[in-house]
């Protein structure tokens, strides 16, 4: 027997047992005649004293142990005198009466502490020792125990899980697909699933009305702190229902994730945002609702006074950030250069100050009177002490988007994005398609599956553009953990879909042939629901990314820097997979 214990498990009450523990070598003291050993496990940490006058030779063996070690030691469980409070088993100790090294270990690149010296890549690198650090640990924990609560909340709303291929056909909307060749198959190709979308549909014409999966999805599209290359999704689809069906239940589980895990108990109606209100008052599909700065258009106040940047705007809008008028010129002028950065790329940025008297103090004083300034307060509804902040723009929609991330980055300086508050919300009503200037057609803003507003369909033919989806996204905290839609069960209705995404309906057949095919023998109307587990998980453990909470997750460039992949391949299985490798430059 390895271990009787682990090393999370003593306490006071357990003076006086024999143990035996076995872990890994956290640091090690020695004070006089005295060595003491962390010795930590996955569970915690326990002190390990060794006594040289009591067994020189076992101490003088404690003295060589390195940082990472793996030994088992048995001994007598024994109170501290020193007792450390910031740790369960910080009232014992054990006096070690035999020692065994199972395993040596080299000098780790980096403290395996929680404040650790090691930076992303060499952390990234040696990821197996990085998950040894308890804060990482606890991330994968979190994780393991929403599964769990997620599985046991949808069996018992009647849900039945259901694992979907990963060898799939690709699709060509949405991400770029990774591809796998086939050698059986010479010059075909197989898909990674970018989310088991038509299968769960498949599902649903199977009669198994209420599907989910904890799936891993693939897609190959740029990266960032929310993003991977391969993430998983809680994956649901259920049949005879309408939108109020799935966002009730949808609610439902993140209010029992948010009680079970976080112990945060959500009791009010999530707001339902039409995404026409949320692009106009926060510009962005996802917004921040910890907080207020809600736009504030300004054409009919600001325009006609002679400023010629306001004069020949097509938008003019800002916010109104409570209690800073503090801010100084010096950081007036960083928040510009900050909404000048050329991925956000708005041309300048006036401010305004209310004075503690009610006066209007602003950039652009010459251009207008307090009169005007004091009507431009008013719509802001501003107090003294706050700040004005406008920007303007010849495109309504991009320059809402550079106000958006303005409005983000003063609650960032503010302190006002706490990241244990939680704001969420539905954002409801989305465009059916969106214009691709790549592509010089309109693409599903969702996916082609999307059912439309029943009172929007006329509009397909007349004017797609403004057809509305039966498409919702759930939001906390500005950051989009899920969406879904009710989807089109009707053949001829998907055939129309179809057409105005520019498919021949060849191309349609040959894509997605096998799902018309499926609708034609009786397919039930139906919809679903994807969360995000990696952003929930992150969330919930106040993480800015999900790198932290993925085991073994790729880098920025997409790259696995642990198992140095991708990589390339030898030629052998190249030519066994019909491939030539041409490198354009």
């Amino acid at each position: 027997m390895y271990r009787s214990h682990t090393c999370g498990e003593l306490r006071i009450s357990d003076v006086n047992k024999q143990v035996t523990l076995a872990g890994w070598v956290q640091r090690s003291r020695k004070m006089g005649g005295m060595t003491f050993i962390d010795l930590r496990d996955r569970y915690g940490i326990t002190q390990l004293v060794f006594n040289e006058e009591i067994n020189a030779e076992l101490c003088d063996q404690a003295n060589h142990l390195g940082r990472e070690y793996v030994i088992q030691i048995t001994g007598t469980v024994n109170e501290r005198f020193s007792k450390n409070q910031n740790i369960p088993t910080g009232d014992i100790e054990i006096i070690v009466s035999e020692l065994n090294v199972l395993n040596v270990a080299l000098t780790p690149p980096f403290t395996i502490e929680e404040n650790t010296d090691g930076g992303d890549d060499i952390r990234m690198k040696y990821r197996y020792l990085d998950l040894r650090r308890a804060n990482v640990r606890k991330n994968l924990e979190l994780r393991h125990k929403m599964t769990i609560e997620v599985r046991k909340y949808l069996d018992n709303q009647g849900f039945i899980e259901v694992e979907t291929p990963i060898l799939v056909g690709s699709t060509p909307e949405g991400a770029r697909d990774f591809v796998v060749p086939s050698r059986m198959n010479p010059g075909q190709f197989y898909a990674l699933p970018q989310s088991p979308q038509t299968l769960k549909q498949l599902l649903m014409v199977s009669g198994f009305d209420r599907y989910f999966q904890i799936a891993k999805c693939f897609r190959d599209e740029d990266l960032r702190a929310d993003r991977q290359p391969e993430f998983t999704q809680i994956d649901c689809e259920m049949s005879f229902v309408e939108q109020d069906d799935i966002i009730n239940l949808f609610e439902g589980m993140a209010k029992y994730l948010f009680k079970e895990i976080r112990g945060v108990e959500l009791t009010e109606p999530f707001l339902r945002m039409p995404w026409a209100d949320a692009m106009k008052y926060y510009g962005s599909d996802k917004p921040d609702l910890r907080f207020g700065m809600k736009f504030v258009e300004l054409m009919d106040i600001m325009k006609g006074h002679g400023f010629s940047v306001f004069d020949n705007a097509v938008y003019i809008g800002g916010i109104c950030a409570e209690g800073a008028a503090h801010y100084t010129r010096k950081q007036l002028d960083a928040l510009t250069e900050f909404v000048k950065r050329p991925q956000i790329g708005a041309k300048g940025m006036v401010y305004a100050r209310v004075e503690a008297d009610g006066n209007v103090k602003s950039s652009v004083d010459k251009f207008y009177t307090q009169e005007v300034l004091q009507e431009m307060k008013a719509a802001f509804n501003a107090q003294p002490g706050d700040l004005i902040l406008i920007l303007s723009g010849d495109d309504a929609m991009k320059t809402r988007k550079q106000l958006n991330e303005l409005r983000l980055e003063m609650g960032n300086q503010l302190g006002l994005r706490d990241k244990n508050k939680f704001a969420l919300l539905w954002v409801v009503d989305f465009p059916m398609f969106e214009w691709s200037d790549e592509e010089g057609r309109l693409m599903a803003m969702h996916h082609p599956f999307t059912h439309p507003k029943d009172e929007d369909i006329p509009l397909l033919d007349t004017d797609p553009a403004a057809v509305r989806a039966d498409a919702y996204d759930m939001v906390c905290n500005g950051i989009e953990v899920g969406g879904g839609s009710i989807r089109i069960h009707d053949a001829q209705l998907q055939a129309k879909m179809f057409e105005i995404l520019g498919f021949t309906p060849e191309k349609a057949q040959e894509q997605f042939g096998f799902l018309m095919n499926a609708f034609k023998y009786g397919a039930p109307p139906h919809g679903g629901l994807a969360y995000g587990l990696d952003r929930w998980v992150s969330i919930f453990a106040g993480l800015d990314s999900i790198r932290d909470c993925i085991a073994f997750p790729k880098n920025n460039s997409g790259r696995d820097v642990m198992l140095d992949a991708p990589s390339s391949i030898d030629q052998k299985q190249l030519d066994e997979l019909n491939l030539i490798v041409d490198i354009k430059e």
